[in-house]
């Protein structure tokens, strides 16, 4: 019998650029990306795989050229579960007619049938199709919850061979594992705890990040496996936040991020959206994380900002243009953090000899009252270069709001551009051509001074590199027109 052991990726299902069918050629590519970095086993048609928002005839299509393109290289677990017992019967008898090697069927959701209901559901489809079943909780989707009694129940059932645990919470997993570890695997769902689920002895992990990053997953997997608990963690702290926000965001996270990687997958499927469920400053905060660890690759840029054009290393995605031009005057915003330590840039970029150094001296000439500017210094008379004014966008009326702008916020600001210059996003050549006005808004009640400087250095750092790639492009707007907000409203 069929046990589940090591790293599958909860396969995202790509569509075409409009979303309206499944792309077929990128599920391919999909397929073989995941299985050239090592992944123990693919599965179709789960949560990430937007399979709630799949047609019958789609799910199954999909099945079938999943199963097609591993061709035996690898289990296939097919995701076949549905609110219906009828319905996932029948998806279940299709991936054993299709030779899928188990079946991952979620607890029957949305109306929320009590525990006998939930027994049969499971005893049901186990007692008519002779294939592995994987039992799979995720309350925070289904509403319900599969309790470890009941998963106990369950396992024994001959062929109920493995849980998919996707609530995140260790001491459920601890306690199924007490119960019923040497009669079904555990598996880890939820990807900002997969290290101490491992541990704890968990068989492997079914996850979201796998799409993106399954050779680190694997990695981690196999130094628990030989004990190396110490090189496990160094690698699950690098992927943290990358797990952080696909943990939060699912599918719309785990598609932008393979999205930015040049591996197409398309968008999601309404109502799920960038903007929504994947907030921007968080796509942001994904793209830098997967520059950091060289999923997103540097490529030759060129710069036109002095009279001889520079070539640059430039972590660049699919909007990245291949010619930086025109630097008269470049626009950048961005918005970091919550509550009243919130952050929000409006930036400025550009030539000295231009509009903005025009600005620049008339703001350090005729400063307005309550929102004197200050250059960005990062050490005592050390200013960073391109010279950066700062210019507080909340008129200061106290000391307290005052040394918060001049403070944290001035340093994050200042941090942000050296940086920039350091990873090559701003090119070193040109510091001496350009200069920065940053808008920094800090809310009057700010009171942590940790929180506003990271929430400024992110929407600085996210700021610049929006000027300077020209960012939102003109199809972005349009893309997103109708899920626009102003940042400091709850509503649209």
């Amino acid at each position: 019998m069929f046990k589940p052991e090591g790293i599958f990726p909860a396969l995202v299902t790509p569509f075409t650029d409009d979303g309206k069918s499944i792309d077929e050629e990128r599920l391919r590519a999909l397929v073989n990306h995941c299985i050239e970095l090592g992944v123990h086993g693919i599965v179709p048609c789960g949560t990430t795989g937007e399979f709630v928002n799949l047609t019958v005839e789609e799910r199954k299509r999909l099945l079938e050229v999943v199963l097609d393109e591993v061709n035996g290289r690898v289990p296939v677990i097919a995701g076949t579960g549905a609110s219906g017992t009828d319905q996932a019967l029948e998806m279940t008898k299709y991936a054993k007619d299709l030779g899928a090697d188990a079946a991952l069927i979620v607890t029957p959701f949305y109306l929320k049938p009590a525990d006998r209901g939930i027994y049969e559901h499971y005893d049901t489809i186990a007692s008519k199709v002779e294939l592995p079943i994987i039992l799979y909780n995720i309350p925070q989707c289904t509403g319900v919850q599969l309790t470890w009694q009941m998963v106990e129940d369950l396992a024994q059932i001959p062929n109920i061979v493995g849980l998919k645990d996707s609530s995140g919470q260790l001491r459920y997993i601890l306690a199924v594992l007490e119960k019923v570890r040497d009669k079904i695997n555990v598996l880890c769902g939820h990807d900002e705890v997969v290290l101490a689920a491992l541990a704890a002895g968990c068989s492997g992990a079914i996850l979201a990040s796998a799409n993106v990053i399954p050779d680190i997953w694997v990695q981690i997997y196999n130094h628990v496996k030989n004990g190396e608990l110490q090189k496990a963690r160094e690698l699950q702290y690098k992927v943290q936040k990358i797990a952080r926000i696909i943990a939060g965001s699912g599918a719309v996270g785990t598609k932008e991020a393979l999205n930015m990687m040049k591996i197409k997958v398309g968008p999601v499927r309404s109502p799920l959206s960038v903007g929504g469920e994947l907030i921007y400053e968080a796509r942001e905060e994904l793209r830098l994380d997967l520059e950091k660890i060289g999923k997103i690759k540097p490529k030759p840029i060129t710069f036109e900002i002095t009279e001889k054009p520079v070539e640059e290393r430039f972590t660049a995605i699919n909007i990245t243009p291949d010619v930086i031009k025109d630097f008269k005057l470049r626009v950048g915003e961005a918005l970091a953090g919550k509550d009243s330590e919130v952050a929000h840039i409006d930036l400025l970029l550009g030539k000295k000899d231009g509009p903005l150094g025009e600005a620049f001296a008339k703001a350090k000439a005729s400063p307005t009252p309550g929102h004197e500017p200050l250059l960005a210094i990062l050490e005592p008379n050390l200013t960073v270069k391109p010279v950066t004014l700062i210019v507080p966008t909340v008129r200061i009326t106290s000391m307290r709001q005052a040394s918060m702008v001049y403070g944290p916020a001035q340093t994050a600001v200042a941090k942000a551009v050296i940086d920039s210059v350091a990873d090559g996003t701003i090119p070193k050549e040109a510091v001496e051509e350009l200069i920065i006005i940053a808008n920094v808004f800090v809310h009057p009640t700010a009171v942590d001074r940790q929180r506003v400087y990271i929430n400024n250095y992110k929407a600085m750092r996210h700021a610049i590199r929006k000027a300077v790639e020209g960012r939102p492009t003109i199809d972005e707007l349009i893309e997103n027109k109708d899920r626009s907000k102003h940042p400091f409203k709850y509503t649209p």
